[in-house]
């Protein structure tokens, strides 16, 4: 089989040594898999990231995606939460080995993405997007594995630690801000829900079952009003270049408000908060991309 090279070079950069195996037994667990689950396998999807994905048949001709990545926490956590959201606003979850880093699921179609609609009326692909979380939102179970909000947010630490108690290429006041914000949300949080985590543009496909699915939930625990958070930076890299991004910003605050009935001070407060430390982890893992998180932390800032 033929493995991208920009998903080889992720995967090892990523997982090191781990990654390297991983993908040397690759073709063989593709095929492993295939056989265990009765399935057709076809190429994978273009721009593969941490995790191998590819279109796939079920014995009974049903459509279906084929997940594998190397085992870690967070495919568990993914695992757990498809288990827990069920049949609503997420894909189902049709079949999965946690030892193995697999999973089946159901697939999306025609699986257009919601990033595709921001372009012609952000205001309706914002409307869709608090739909689908409003569907989404289920109470944690009441023994659980998940990561909350506030596990997260102590990775902003390392950022200090980075720098030795300074912010290096990071704006101070935009720091501070996110510190300010951080600690003022977790301590007046409210009854946390199972929320998605990274609930943007691209995580969210047209299907025949529900009009839209929402597809690779994090499953994190928290504040409902931190979930809008990630769809507030996206879609990278065009937010930015949208006319008059920080009045869309503010457009899409009014809706979600609306939509969600949360208060929207508090959905912009985590969003602010949350640009910082995506950011971070950017420029962290040297993934690109922490400078567009930074201009969303600015504009987010601004009344």
């Amino acid at each position: 089989m033929d493995i991208p090279a920009a998903f080889r070079h992720q995967m090892i950069a990523t997982f090191a040594e781990d990654g390297t195996a991983w993908l040397s037994r690759l073709p063989a667990l593709i095929d492993a898999y295939a056989r265990r689950w009765a399935l057709s396998v076809g190429p994978a999807f273009a721009n593969l990231s941490y995790n191998y994905v590819a279109p796939a048949s079920r014995a009974d001709g049903s459509p279906a995606v084929l997940k594998l990545g190397v085992p870690r926490d967070e495919l568990r956590t993914e695992i757990d939460a498809l288990r827990h959201f069920g049949d609503g606003s997420c894909v189902r979850l049709l079949e999965a080995d946690v030892e193995g880093g697999a999973l089946l699921i159901e697939r999306a179609e025609p699986g257009h993405q919601l990033a595709n609609l921001v372009a012609e009326d952000d205001g309706r692909a914002t409307a869709i997007a608090a739909d689908t979380m409003r569907r989404l939102w289920k109470a944690p179970p009441a023994d659980h594995r998940f990561p909350r909000v506030a596990d997260w947010f102590a990775g902003l630490a390392k950022l200090r630690a980075r720098f030795a108690g300074g912010t290096g290429p990071f704006p101070s006041s935009l720091v501070e801000r996110a510190e300010r914000l951080c600690a003022d949300l977790l301590t007046s949080s409210g009854e946390p829900m199972l929320l998605h985590g990274d609930l943007h543009h691209f995580n969210i496909l047209s299907a025949g079952r529900e009009p839209w699915l929402i597809i690779d939930p994090k499953g994190i625990i928290g504040d409902p009003a931190f979930e809008p958070a990630a769809l507030m930076l996206n879609p990278w890299p065009s937010l930015l270049t949208l006319p008059q991004p920080g009045r869309v910003m503010r457009r899409r605050l009014d809706i979600l408000t609306a939509e969600l009935g949360l208060d929207r001070e508090r959905i912009r407060a985590w969003a602010s908060a949350f640009a910082i430390l995506s950011a971070w982890w950017s420029f962290d893992d040297n993934s690109g991309g922490w400078g567009h998180s930074l201009a969303c932390a600015d504009l987010l800032a601004q009344p």
